[in-house]
Formats: C-alpha cells, sequence, structure tokens
C-alpha cells in the first residue's frame, strides 16, 4: 500500500473516531452520561437497566476497538502487534466491565471518579493512544 493511502486511511480512522465521540452519542443508552455532566457529588447514581447499558457498552467498545485495530496494523503493519492488541482489547473489556458492573451493582457512590474513569475507558478509545507510542518504542528498540 503507498505511504499516502495509509496516512489518508489512518487519517480517516481517527475522524471515524472522533464521530464516534461527538455524532453518536444519542444512539447510545447511557444515563451515568448526564449525571457525570450535572450534580453528581449530590446525587445517587441514576436507575440503569444493566442488560441495555452493558449491551450498549459493549457495542460502543467494540466500534471504537475495531476502528483502533484498523489503526494499529495500517501503522505497525505486523500481524503480531495486531493479534497482541486484540487480546488486550478483549481482556481490558472483560475487567473494566467487570469493575464496572460490581461498582455499579452494589452502588458503590462514595467512589463516584472510579466509576467515571472505568466508564471512559470503555467509551473513549483511549488504548489505542497508550498502545500507539508502546509499540513505537518497542519499534525503536529493536523487540519485534
Amino acid at each position: 500500500m503507498r505511504k499516502s493511502v495509509q496516512i489518508l486511511l489512518i487519517v480517516v480512522l481517527f475522524l471515524m473516531l472522533i464521530s464516534i465521540r461527538a455524532f453518536l452519542q444519542p444512539y447510545f443508552y447511557d444515563p451515568l452520561l448526564n449525571y457525570f455532566k450535572h450534580d453528581y457529588l449530590n446525587d445517587s447514581i441514576p436507575e440503569l437497566n444493566f442488560g441495555a447499558y452493558f449491551l450498549n457498552l459493549f457495542y460502543r467498545y467494540a466500534l471504537n476497538s475495531i476502528i483502533s485495530l484498523i489503526i494499529i496494523y495500517l501503522i505497525f503493519n505486523d500481524l503480531k502487534i495486531l493479534y497482541f492488541s486484540i487480546k488486550f482489547y478483549i481482556l481490558a473489556f472483560m475487567a473494566l466491565s467487570l469493575i464496572l458492573f460490581m461498582l455499579l451493582k452494589f452502588n458503590v457512590t462514595q467512589n463516584y471518579l472510579l466509576i467515571f474513569y472505568v466508564r471512559r475507558f470503555l467509551i473513549q478509545p483511549l488504548f489505542v493512544f497508550i498502545l500507539l507510542p508502546a509499540f513505537y518504542y518497542q519499534n525503536l528498540k529493536g523487540g519485534k
């Protein structure tokens, strides 16, 4: 693949990640969004439909993950890095969704910031910004 096409695809994919964040918000069930935008220090966590909430979390995480994995593959063009990233994304989703479920189910409101940040890692493509420099550094050190 030519370098110019590869760079264009990467830019388009990053724009897709931005558009998911900016424009698709009404399409995902997330009552915690308004909770954290308003007076979350004095309010209790709103009632959640756990099935719908975690299904929507999965959809959004999967969409962000697929785009992020394509970006990682386009940048490094290495199947080992891609397979590691896939395993990382799957394990991260399982661990973070379990933690979020436990925090919400047992109404741990004194740790509202923990809920906020665990949820943020699930709904935003933060892992791509962690993995890209890590893989770049690994390639610089020659540790393929």
